[in-house]
């Protein structure tokens, strides 16, 4: 037998299978230092729907307590605003959610244990009060005539509306914070308990800032009183929420979700005390309102990205994960039944 032969009946290496081409080695890797939980598919639009929402919510209950109290153009700005605010928080949810019949599929159904759905159906049951008392503020704007019967009876149900948007307004600025904490984001589930008064605390800090801003100083007292107490709340509330937090407080320190925490903290701080001492000046107003509505937003914002972060690093989920092992206590959702001895 030839060389020749002998070498055409040896099976062929992998250089040779490869045209001559080196293959490389296979690398094998653990899952160690692997994303554990999926990051939420949201955007900016998100803390956007929910910042207006939250504003939404405040100015209704301002302008509430304008009309019972007297104060006209309080009570203008806040049905105005809530309205406007609602509308863009419906635009920045709707954009979100891709098609507008997608919200509209979510009220053929109430799942009281499903955040969203309540969601939906607060937002919903707050909407229509608030939508028609702004409504009966423009109307009274307008050149209308005051007798005729379509006008008559606006103002007949503005009454009865701006207070009903005020009484459904309250869930509308907390039902956002119960959709984030419901999640498996790690940052967004640890402040559960304290995210609820963060959001309600801002919302009141928002609205009054803008109350401020639009308003006589005459008639913005109230607004500069929920301005000064939400502002000091919600950093009371922030300052609980990072302690109960654990290591996924690391992530309102860091990255973007630290940026957005500190600008909130600066301008609430600065906001909070400018409400407090600019009294009737006009100018002192604008500019405390303004940064308490900044904050506001800011606060959504550092929230939003620090549970982004921390769902991309799986050292937020593990290492609580071996905490609670540690501790004894359950790591995942186990039935009454399976708990009970035998």
């Amino acid at each position: 037998m030839t060389a020749t032969a002998d070498r055409s009946r040896r099976p062929r290496s992998r250089r040779d299978r490869a045209g001559d081409q080196p293959v490389p080695e296979a690398e094998f890797t653990s899952y160690y230092g692997r994303q554990v939980v999926k990051a939420a598919p949201w955007d900016e639009r998100i803390p956007i729907y929910m910042f207006f929402g939250g504003l939404a919510a405040g100015s209704s209950l301002l302008a509430a307590g304008a009309q019972l109290t007297g104060r006209p153009a309080l009570r203008r700005a806040g049905r105005l605003g809530s309205g406007a605010a609602l509308g863009v928080s419906m635009v920045a949810l709707v954009s979100d959610l891709g098609r507008p019949e997608r919200f509209l599929n979510m009220l053929r159904t109430v799942k009281l244990t499903s955040p969203m759905s309540v969601g939906t159906w607060l937002l919903s049951i707050y909407g229509a009060p608030a939508a028609v008392a702004a409504l009966e503020e423009v109307v009274r704007l307008s050149p209308l005539p005051a007798d005729g019967r379509p006008v008559r009876l606006l103002r007949t149900v503005g009454r009865p509306a701006g207070l009903l948007a005020a009484v459904t307004a309250p869930p509308v600025a907390a039902y956002t914070a119960v959709l984030l904490s419901d999640t498996s984001t790690p940052a967004w589930h640890a402040a559960f308990r304290e995210l609820p008064f963060v959001f309600c605390a801002s919302a009141a800090a928002a609205s009054g800032g803008l109350a401020m801003v639009v308003v006589p100083p005459a008639e913005a007292g109230p607004a500069r009183r929920a301005g000064a107490a939400g502002a000091l709340v919600e950093l009371l509330a922030e300052r609980a929420m990072e302690r109960s937090m654990g290591l996924s407080a690391e992530t309102l320190h860091s990255g973007r979700g630290g940026r957005w925490t500190r600008a909130a903290k600066v301008l609430t701080v600065a906001g909070g005390v400018g409400a407090v001492l600019a009294g009737r000046r006009r100018w002192a107003a604008v500019l405390s309102g303004t940064a308490l509505m900044a904050g506001s937003f800011c606060t959504r914002m550092g929230i939003f990205e620090a549970g982004q972060a921390s769902a991309r690093d799986p050292r937020y989920t593990v290492v609580p994960q071996r905490e609670r092992v540690e501790r004894g206590e359950p790591v995942r959702f186990t039935p009454r039944e399976e708990r009970r001895p035998g």
